[in-house]
């Protein structure tokens, strides 16, 4: 087969891919975007086939992007004992991010490109700069401002190395997910819903402080900076 005829031909299977994925997003979004965990364990025959459901959820989350991470980590701690849930959720990220780096590696960096110019996250990602660098790649996983699969595909484009690539996110990423796993398998007993209210208000007025004084401080150093 010629080098034009297959190129063409990957070109079509590409846009076959990502047209079917984003007709399926649109079509099943707000099932997606609710999907029940709890009730699709307590459907379950068996505990295994309880956490293959759980780790299904995590690969259609890996090539549709909109059901929501936080939601799968919480329900997940929620339905089964803690440890279990970690295990569970832990191989779940694990196949999320394998999945989703070379979902970009075979739609090429045009095609993510064009998606992610079309939202602020995305935007965000194309703006980072890091290259193979992975202090750099942890920092942004570690960061939950970045979307999990949005990084991963953008990093997958731009052929990251694998290993460096998995390392940093399972080390940025299994923290905040061990963190919400915890929190779902008992919310109130880890942190009291009236200890977080107080909290809250007590953030009010320490958040004002720290803005009046970053204020005067600008303030300060501009007037040293004039010498006025």
């Amino acid at each position: 087969m010629k080098k034009d005829t297959r190129d063409i031909l990957l070109l079509l299977l590409r846009a076959a891919v990502a047209l079917t994925l984003f007709v399926l997003a649109v079509v099943y979004y707000d099932r997606l975007r609710n999907i029940d965990v709890r009730a699709l364990v307590a459907k379950s025959a068996s505990l295994a086939a309880a956490v293959c459901a759980i780790w299904g959820i995590y690969l259609v989350k890996s090539v549709l992007f909109v059901i929501p991470a936080s939601l799968i980590y919480i329900y997940v701690g929620m339905a089964f004992d803690t440890w279990l849930a970690i295990t569970v959720n832990g191989v779940g990220i694990l196949l999320e991010v394998v999945v989703t780096y070379f979902l970009g590696r075979f739609l090429g960096g045009d095609y993510v490109t064009k998606l992610l110019q079309k939202n602020k996250a995305g935007q965000k990602i194309l703006e980072k700069d890091v290259g193979n660098r992975f202090p750099a790649l942890l920092s942004i996983r570690a960061l939950p401002v970045f979307p999990i699969d949005f990084v991963s595909l953008f990093w997958g484009a731009s052929r990251c190395r694998f290993w460096r690539y998995l390392a940093a996110s399972l080390l940025g990423i299994l923290p905040r997910v061990v963190l919400f796993t915890i929190l779902g398998d008992g919310i109130y007993d880890y942190i009291p819903i009236h200890l977080l209210v107080k909290l809250i208000i007590c953030a009010i007025p320490v958040g004002v402080a720290v803005y009046v004084g970053r204020f005067f401080w600008k303030r300060h150093k501009e007037k040293q900076r004039t010498g006025t």
